[in-house]
């Protein structure tokens, strides 16, 4: 392989973690603030990938605006959620196995709802961007990968400015910290959480359609990616590591292999890195 194909290969990569960083955020804010292991992410994401889908097939929207339409529309879900079904768990320290049980069956709902309205073909959105590709001298920049970066990084830059220069976003900093302190300066924590509850659904939302301008997509979409994001909140940089491996490991595996180096990474960081590498980086600073 020449030097032009791996220089491809790293910014496909590096194109791919910004969606993957978005995809994970979601599941951050979420744990974050209640400390809850929202494994219905993976059906959020499956049906975000499927409201772009309609939007484009059906009513001619641009995959883009859908996304952006995705927003608002999964905030209002996620908020429906919280208040009807997350709320009824009691808001603790660490992960309780009745949040777990009850957003497992809520994926599974979602999922089998995906079934039922869409069935079990693969589907894909075709836009003229899709084939495109803007030539630089020998490098190739996918049209579509710079666009779906692009409205990651957007996101991506949405979200910090709210978490640093909100009132809403010093409130969820305050509870990932510490939830009694959070109270005790007059964080109202149901309110709080239920917005980030939504936001954390949101994302997934939007993660799911941008992933649906790069994959093709069925009701089983969003199992391999729920992974994917365990690997990427474990490891601190985990969007960047896990898109270099999955792009690179296409030279020496077929690309079906692909969820199985997503959980390898997991096993190694869960084992080796338990506290990502900033924490191997902090233990090196302090040995030093």
């Amino acid at each position: 392989m020449s030097a032009t194909d791996l220089l491809n290969l790293l910014i496909a990569a590096l194109l791919l973690a910004g969606v993957y960083a978005v995809m994970s955020v979601g599941m951050t804010i979420i744990y974050g603030v209640m400390k809850i292991v929202n494994l219905a992410h993976a059906g959020f994401l499956m049906l975000g990938a499927y409201f772009v889908y309609e939007l484009y097939t059906h009513l001619g929207i641009d995959p883009l605006l859908g996304v952006l339409l995705a927003f608002p529309v999964f905030f209002l879900i996620g908020t429906a959620v919280h208040r009807i079904l997350v709320c009824r768990i009691p808001i603790s320290d660490q992960p309780t196995l009745t949040s777990l049980l009850l957003l497992f069956g809520l994926w599974l709902v979602l999922q089998n709802l995906g079934y039922l309205v869409w069935g079990n073909s693969d589907r894909a959105i075709l836009t003229p961007r899709t084939l495109d590709v803007l030539k630089i001298g020998p490098i190739g920049f996918p049209t579509v990968r710079l666009v779906v970066f692009g409205v990651a990084l957007a996101a991506l830059a949405g979200l910090e400015f709210v978490l640093h220069k909100t009132w809403f976003g010093r409130a969820v900093r305050a509870l990932m910290q510490n939830n009694d302190a959070g109270r005790i300066v007059g964080v109202n924590v149901d309110r709080t959480a239920r917005v980030a509850f939504g936001v954390g659904i949101a994302f997934a939302g939007v993660a799911g359609g941008l992933l649906a301008m790069l994959y093709s997509f069925s009701p089983d979409f969003g199992g391999p990616f729920l992974l994917r994001a365990f690997v990427i909140i474990v490891l601190a940089i985990g969007s960047l590591i896990l898109a270099l491996v999955e792009t690179f490991g296409i030279l020496a595996l077929p690309a079906n292999y692909q969820p199985a180096i997503a959980f390898s990474l997991l096993v190694v960081a869960l084992v080796v890195l338990p506290g990502g590498v900033a924490g191997l980086w902090n233990r090196r600073r302090r040995l030093a």
